[in-house]
């Protein structure tokens, strides 16, 4: 990591738009599907992986302060953001994964440190299921230095899906899907913030679009499977956090009503030595919503490291 200790005056006062995001990204080619992410800063590298529905401009309130200590790699996953969102692919976490690696394979990085959200946890326990058999098997192949997550369906039993997430994972759900409105979106993505911090009606507006770039609307009922996934590698995912050797850090807004405080008490029962970080008076997205707490907290842990 370039530079240590972090401050809360290392945070500056502007951030990315959506525009000068998408304008500043690169793209690869991925099973014929092309990818877009973001590269930038020196130093080790840290790669930021989003959650659904939306896509790597999450991490746009971080970024300034991230890339100025690392080399950060974000991703718009498969059937997000500015990426491709084929109609007919079958979308799976496991492809995310492979996804990761791809991309890191081509930028010639083998050691990284992780930082996920939501979706993108579930991504993670993949990864760190792979990096801890082949530890188990003395293989080669990436090496991850950290991960640290946010709030995210770490554990099938203690997610709260929201009702729209329920109508989508259902038989109905490309119907669903085709009837959501940038109005009904607003409602039910800001039902998941804490009251304190809504998101600004601008954020409201890049996020639906993001949604819709390359009319998303038709894959959100595929995409939003995963949860399927969840409950299906259970026991594969949930051991990779309680086996690994990888240094771990949980932040949470405990005002989520999906994995906040519920998910908080799961993770303090069954993780040893649970190192958990709980940000008050904030919902589902604590890098949109206290992004100056996010910042703190995550260098206090990767400068322990």
């Amino acid at each position: 990591m370039q530079g240590a200790g972090f401050v809360k005056a290392d945070v500056p006062s502007y951030t990315m738009t959506l525009d000068d995001w998408q304008a500043s990204g690169l793209t690869f080619s991925y099973r014929d599907h092309a990818i877009f992410y973001q590269d930038e800063g020196a130093g080790e590298a840290l790669v930021c992986i989003h959650g659904f529905p939306t896509a790597s401009w999450d991490w746009h309130k971080l970024w300034p302060t991230l890339t100025d200590h690392f080399r950060v790699i974000a991703a718009d996953m498969l059937g997000f953001g500015f990426s491709d969102k084929p109609r007919h692919h079958k979308y799976s976490l496991l492809t995310q994964a492979t996804l990761h690696e791809a991309l890191l394979q081509r930028l010639g990085l083998n050691t990284v440190h992780l930082l996920a959200h939501d979706y993108g946890n579930s991504v993670v326990q993949e990864l760190l299921a792979r990096h801890l058999k082949r530890q188990t098997q003395n293989r080669p192949g990436l090496q991850i230095k950290s991960v640290c997550l946010l709030n995210g369906g770490l554990f099938p039993e203690a997610i709260r899906p929201r009702p729209i997430q329920k109508l989508l994972m259902g038989p109905f759900g490309a119907l669903a899907a085709q009837l959501i409105t940038e109005g009904r979106f607003a409602d039910a993505f800001c039902d998941v913030f804490g009251p304190d911090t809504q998101p600004t009606d601008d954020e409201l507006a890049c996020f639906w679009k993001l949604i819709m770039h390359n009319d998303g609307r038709r894959v959100a009922h595929k995409v939003s499977q995963y949860q399927k996934e969840r409950r299906q590698h259970r026991t594969r995912w949930t051991g990779a956090l309680q086996k690994t050797t990888v240094p771990l850090r949980f932040i949470n807004g405990p005002l989520d009503p999906v994995s906040g405080a519920t998910m908080v008490t799961r993770y303090r029962q069954i993780i040893p030595d649970p190192d958990v970080v709980v940000i008050h008076g904030v919902g589902h997205y604590p890098h949109v919503e206290a992004p100056e707490a996010v910042l703190e907290a995550f260098f206090s842990f990767v400068e322990g490291i």
